[in-house]
Order: structure tokens, then sequence, then C-alpha cells
């Protein structure tokens, strides 16, 4: 992969701006119009809460199509995609070995209800990859995360589950109690557990407790330890913006579960496939020689489809139906369009994609805390793999749990948010979510990313004024140490 040089080349998308330094908005009449015409039908105008732009303002981009790195929108804008669907595109868009194989399959037929061949190899693939000895196939993260939960309790004949603050398991009714990700963003105060609907009677059996703190896990084992299910965790969290474990912790959490008859749910939605190709285990777990007892798959693994797993040890996967007592179902489980997609996708996923977007990652935040140390910012970037996010407003040399997280300054990133839009880089509209590559990213797309850094950090600067915001800082990954390329002082 070639070295990104500090040009800052305005490029085709350049225009003027009112601000000085600050590329005009783009025009969005069309996005304008179809966000309009999507709050008639649709609560919000979307159908995922942070779509919406709530946390930073403006319209949302409708987009039309995504060639590559970059996206395009209804209006014609192109951006350099930073969010890869929040995570899954780890080849980026239309791909086209896995258009290929999803035309084939579509030509076949969309569903069977019926057992087929792609679900099988789907699964052969992820057992061969991770820890687990056997998978079921479902469609969301959500649903997965539910039913790992449902049989840990089958399992131990126990009912209280453990889940640490600001680690989001999808929208389960039990495990939306001081949630990241969407909750995050929006949480309302006041609202017990996390979210209005969801009687406190069903949180009633959950401990929160603070991310990489063993004392606290410590001590919820030794009170309850008799009772607890499982401890289900975000493998290396990336929604409250990525807050490593800090090292030794899932092999903590996963001997303490062990110890007192409980289950280790390992939550690798985001993580699996995409930080390595055995996902966040195969960055500490196959070293370290431990295994989680279930654990949970997404995105990558659907290669842009809605498909998702669960899996664990055998034992524990012969209490599911129809093998065992502990029923799950679903009609569009291993779709075949969906598995197929999946399935190339990780035949694809070489040890030289990984290699390619770890180097593009640390580039692009190496860069980040460059301008942002630049221009006076306070902040932490902090990468867990090669996911990152950066922490505006913070001091300190790392971010390591939802209270750290919680106190970054969100105004700023609407800030950085917006001046990065104007000049062709889709960021997450939120300050609680990682940042993604793929290797699609090129030298061109990251080098747009590059010439639009400075001029957003001085937007961030400028949104912090009134903090007495200073340039110290940290970056970090995700062992704690600071990541080759930083121009940490």
């Amino acid at each position: 992969m070639g070295g990104w040089s500090r040009l800052r080349a305005v490029g085709k998308n350049a225009s003027v701006s009112a601000v000085p330094g600050l590329p005009a908005p783009r025009p969005t009449p069309r996005s304008t119009d179809w966000f309009e015409r999507a709050h008639q039908v649709t609560p919000g105008g979307v159908n995922s809460p942070v779509r919406a732009f709530n946390a930073v303002g403006g319209t949302p981009r409708f987009m039309a199509s995504g060639a590559g790195a970059w996206l395009q929108d209804v209006d014609g804008n192109e951006f350099v995609d930073l969010v890869c669907s929040w995570g899954p595109m780890l080849l980026g868009h239309a791909h086209p070995e896995v258009q290929a194989a999803v035309i084939e399959a579509v030509s076949r037929g969309t569903s069977f209800g019926t057992p087929t061949q792609p679900e099988v190899e789907l699964a052969e693939e992820i057992v061969a990859r991770t820890s687990v000895e056997r998978v079921r196939l479902v469609s969301s993260g959500t649903e997965a995360t539910m039913s790992a939960i449902r049989l840990a309790r089958g399992f131990t004949g126990r009912d209280v589950v453990v889940k640490f603050a600001g680690c989001y398991h999808g929208h389960v009714d039990s495990l939306l109690a001081e949630a990241g990700s969407g909750l995050a963003t929006h949480r309302l105060e006041g609202a017990v557990p996390g979210t209005l609907g969801v009687p406190a009677a069903y949180t009633a059996a959950t401990l929160v407790l603070p991310y990489n703190d063993r004392a606290a896990v410590e001590a919820a084992f030794a009170e309850r330890g008799s009772e607890i299910a499982c401890l289900v965790t975000e493998a290396s969290p990336g929604n409250m913006g990525v807050v490593p474990p800090e090292p030794g912790f899932n092999q903590f959490l996963s001997a303490m579960c062990a110890e007192h008859g409980a289950l280790f749910v390992s939550d690798e939605v985001m993580t699996g496939f995409r930080v390595s190709g055995q996902g966040q285990w195969g960055l500490d777990g196959a070293l370290e020689d431990w295994r989680p007892d279930l654990v949970t798959f997404g995105k990558v693994m659907g290669g842009g489809f809605p498909a998702a797993a669960f899996g664990g040890r055998a034992d524990v996967m012969r209490m599911l139906s129809p093998d065992g007592p502990v029923y799950q179902a679903g009609t569009l489980s291993g779709n075949p369009v969906a598995t197929t997609a999946g399935l190339a996708t990780l035949r694809l996923a070489t040890d030289e994609v990984y290699a390619h977007i770890d180097a593009a990652a640390a580039t692009l935040s190496a860069a980040v805390g460059e301008e942002l140390t630049r221009a006076g910012v306070r902040h932490v970037v902090q990468a867990g793999g090669n996911m990152f996010s950066v922490f505006l407003g913070l001091d300190g040399d790392s971010v390591r749990d939802f209270a750290d997280a919680s106190r970054q300054d969100v105004g700023a990133y609407k800030a950085f948010f917006h001046a990065m839009l104007d000049a062709g880089v889709y960021l997450p509209p939120s300050a609680y979510e990682a940042w993604f590559l793929s290797s699609a990213h090129d030298d061109r797309a990251v080098q747009h990313v590059i010439d639009a850094l400075p001029a957003a950090a001085d937007a961030a600067a400028r949104a912090m004024v009134s903090t007495g915001s200073t340039h110290e800082h940290r970056s970090v990954a995700e062992d704690g140490s600071t990541p080759v390329g930083s121009t940490d002082q």
C-alpha cells in the first residue's frame, strides 16, 4: 500500500465557503425532499434512529449508490465513506465478485424456507475461522444476542445477566440498560431502564457494571455468582466510541465466568471478521488460549445483507431446538442470498485485506490526531484493531469506560462532522460510534480524507472556544500503547 502525503490539494469537490477555511455546504434539495417524504410514512423519517442526524443536525444524506470507498447521494454529491454500513462493507461497496455471487444466487430464487447449501458452507466457514464449535444463523445482531441470552439461561437454569454500561447488544429489552450506540446518542434523561416501553421488571435481572473494571466484576460475582447465567460484553466495544478492553480483561472475564458456572458471551457482531479474520478473539483469546462459551456475529458475515449468527460450545448449542428444549426459530434464517453474500465476503477476506485496512486505519487515525493537536483541540484518538474513533474535549491517556466517553464534547464533534461532510467525507453522524474503513480505501480515498482534516479540526476548535481547550492529548491503541505514526508528544 502506498504512502500518503500531507498535501492539501483542494480537489474536484472544493468550493467557496462563507466561513474562511471551510468548504461550502453541498446542495441537498433531493435529500431534503426525500426526508420530508419519509417523515410522512416513517417515524422520524428513518428506519434506525442515528440516521436521522439528530445528534449532529442538518439533513440526512439519502444515498443512491456506492462503489469501492465512495458513496453518492441522490443530489450527486460524492463522499469517502468512513461508516461502511456500520461495519459490514469490509471489501468496499459493490465488490464485483460479491455482486456476481449474489446475482447468481438470486437467479436461483430468493427464499425457500428449507435448508440450503450456502447456509451450511457459511456455517462451516465461521466454525473454521473462530472459536465456536456449532453455529445457528439468524437475521440480525439483536436476534443473535437475544437468542444467546435465552440459551445461556436455559443451559444454566439461572436468570441474572451481567453487562457493561456503554456496551450495545441490539434492542433486546433486558439489555437496554445503560446501552451505547443509538441509545447513547438519543438517550432520554430519566427514562428507565434506558428507553420508554421496557418495564423495569425486564431489566431487574440485569446487572450493569462499569467497563474495564475488574473490581466491580469480582464484587458482582462474589455477591450473586450462583444466580448469574451469563456475562455478555462487546468483544471490543465500539458503541460508545471505540473503547477497547484493557490487556487481559476478556481473559479475566472468561475465567471469572468459568469459576462461577456462568457462561461468557462475547458479542462480535461488530468486531467479528472486521478487526481480523478471527475477529477480536483472534487478537486476544486465540493468543491467550481461552474461548468464549457463546459468541454472536453479524455485519461482515452477511456481506451487506441482513444476516447474523450465534454459536459456541457444542454442549451448549445442543440445548437449542430441535435437539434441545431451548426454542429458537426464524423464517428467513440462513437466507440463501444473504449467506451467499457472506460466504463470498469471507472467502475474499485474506490476510492482505486485513493488512491493507490496518495500514489505512493507522494512517488516518494518526492524521486525525495530528490535525486536532495543531488546531489546539483537546482529544483522545482511540483504536481497537482497525476500528477507531475520536473523543473531543477530553484529556488523559485513554477513554476506558462509558463514564469517560460521556464527557466528550458532542458540540465540537457536530462542527467537525459537518466540516468533513461538506468536504466530501461521510463520518458516523454521532460521536458515540466507530469509524470503519475497507480494502477499497486506496491512496486517493485516504488522501481525500486527510485533505479534509485541517478545516474540520479548525471548526472543532472554534466550537470549543468557550471550553478553554488546549492541545494536550493522547492517541492510544487497543493494547494501551501509542500507535505507530502517532504525533503524541
